[in-house]
């Protein structure tokens, strides 16, 4: 599936999509300034510098990024600020930004194992191992990742000053723990295929054991 997706997308459409987040993420942060809302200068701020990753990356690593991954990365980010900025409230949309930013922890996850896997010639990982840990990794990024909002809520709760980020009880909790699984499966089952190219071009990056 991810690999007809890519596919489907010419270059030249994945670079504009990714820039058009971009730009967008740009006027929401002058937006924010403009209103006076710390929230969505912050967000905004986050989710900005976090899409120019696969560029420096590729600039300072010289590791090959396909623009898929880097609108791939952007879509997860971008849905995350404008959640932030008020979709949120849109019950469906929690979800699928669940599962979009799950996806792409369980890419990054599924990468630096595949070029463990691949470097090590005493290791070998068998497939189905990858969507049992593409799974487990997630959903204990999933935890730590509650457990940092919680902590946000307490700091909140005693100090006055607003988060980012905030939890909204036990039953919100684990239906992002389920759709962050959904995520996962979605990559363990179909982008294997496609994200195993990225982890031997990282292979190819890392030095040569004597």
């Amino acid at each position: 599936m991810i690999r007809r997706l890519r596919a489907a997308l010419p270059s030249a459409t994945k670079h504009g999509l990714a820039r058009t987040m971009q730009g967008l993420l740009v006027v929401l942060i002058g937006y924010g300034l403009w209103i006076g809302q710390p929230k969505a200068v912050t967000n905004g701020s986050a989710a900005l510098a976090i899409t120019f990753a696969p560029a420096i990356i590729q600039r300072n690593y010289r590791v090959a990024i396909d623009p898929f991954l880097a609108l791939w990365l952007t879509t997860a980010v971008f849905l995350h600020t404008l959640g932030s900025a008020g979709l949120y409230a849109t019950w469906w949309w929690d979800h699928i930004t669940h599962a979009t930013s799950a996806s792409v922890v369980a890419a990054i996850g599924y990468v630096a194992v595949r070029a463990v896997d691949t470097h090590h010639e005493e290791i070998h990982l068998p497939r189905r191992f990858f969507v049992v840990f593409l799974v487990a990794f997630v959903l204990a990024f999933g935890v730590v990742w509650e457990l940092f909002e919680f902590g946000l809520d307490v700091f909140s709760a005693r100090t006055g000053v607003s988060m980012p980020l905030a939890q909204h009880g036990l039953e919100d909790t684990v239906k992002d723990l389920v759709f962050n699984s959904i995520g996962a499966l979605i990559v363990g089952i179909w982008g294997q295929a496609y994200l195993s190219g990225v982890g031997e071009r990282v292979v190819d990056r890392l030095p040569v054991d004597d």
